[in-house]
């Protein structure tokens, strides 16, 4: 792959599957890991990597230095109900992808993670950081992402607490926590993907949900 290239690993997902039409109309050269049978589910143009998100061995030769890897593995619907899945495939993933970019060379990881401290879903808030901190930990240079819930097709329900928010951000005393734990639209966490991979920061990167809304 060239200086612009990407490689995702949740490619077919609800976010993934929005923002590798908007990598490559941008010029970049995109491929994303995709189970046997799959590839079909990737965007058009998309170059279809046959491997396995919980075995970074299956895709790590097709990833070369320079490449931005971005992460996006991910139970979908999350809930705490969902608490082994977290471990069994959200750690994994992202612990086989930081290591696989690591050994690779890989000049930028991005990684969506998700808003924290916060009173609920404390199992997926441990697991998301534990992968932020093996991140740091990797020396490479990464942007995280820490939306708290992404509205847009499907994952609507949400919008019926916008009112709620509004109040909380004018109270003093919740104003912090309701900005921090604020919704995000699916556009508006694409646009905040796609600058983050149009600019590589220099060490770690930290995007809020505000930073996440004014992308």
């Amino acid at each position: 792959m060239s200086a612009r290239s990407v490689f995702v690993a949740g490619g077919t997902g609800y976010i993934g599957s929005r923002l590798i039409p908007e990598l490559i109309s941008r010029g970049y050269r995109v491929g994303a890991v995709a189970r046997k049978g799959s590839e079909k589910k990737l965007p058009a143009k998309c170059i279809a990597v046959p491997g396995d998100v919980l075995n970074g061995d299956t895709y790590a030769d097709r990833i070369t230095p320079g490449d931005t890897f971005v992460q996006l593995v991910g139970v979908p619907h999350p809930s705490p109900a969902k608490a082994k899945e977290f471990v069994s495939i959200d750690r994994r993933s992202a612990m086989e992808a930081i290591r696989v970019a690591t050994e690779r060379g890989v000049d930028h990881f991005v990684y969506v993670s998700v808003a924290h401290p916060a009173p609920a879903m404390r199992a997926y808030i441990a697991v998301r950081s534990e992968c932020e901190d093996a991140l740091r930990a990797s020396g490479l240079r990464a942007t995280i992402l820490r939306p708290w819930y992404v509205l847009g097709p499907g994952h609507y329900w949400p919008y019926a607490l916008k009112p709620f928010y509004w109040i909380a951000e004018r109270i003093p005393s919740t104003a912090e926590g309701a900005k921090r734990l604020g919704l995000v639209t699916i556009d508006q966490m694409i646009r905040a993907l796609v600058k983050a991979v149009d600019n590589p920061p220099e060490s770690t990167r930290i995007v809020d949900v505000s930073a996440i809304r004014a992308s």
